[in-house]
């Protein structure tokens, strides 16, 4: 999985040096709790590189303090986990892959 991800690898969208300073002030509120080799992580975590994206990635598996973070805090002991932490302080914890990627391309999908 690991190295098929490697050589399939999608090339990050290119955003002006403004744009891309907005979207890394906005990704700084949002974390990955993820496994290495999980097939659903990789997902995840080929929509961060294509949508060029600095998004903390947190090892849930091989760290127990974000293994203990995700189970406490979270809710469940399931990756890949988003952790969105709004203006307000506000936390929400979304699960799945999917709604993770879907979540991702509505909010920071470059405008063709």
């Amino acid at each position: 999985i690991i190295l098929l991800d490697w050589v399939t690898r999608p090339k990050p969208v290119e955003r002006s040096a403004d744009e891309q300073n907005k979207i890394d002030r906005q990704t700084k509120s949002i974390v990955l709790y993820q496994f290495k080799q999980c097939p659903f992580c990789v997902k995840t975590r080929r929509t961060v590189r294509r949508l060029a994206l600095q998004i903390e990635k947190r090892d849930a598996r091989n760290d127990p303090k974000w293994n203990q973070e995700l189970i406490n805090d979270g809710g469940k002991y399931q990756v890949p986990c988003l952790k969105i932490t709004t203006d307000d302080g506000a936390v929400e914890w979304m699960y799945e892959s999917s709604h993770i990627n879907e979540y991702l391309n509505e909010r920071f999908s470059v405008a063709v």
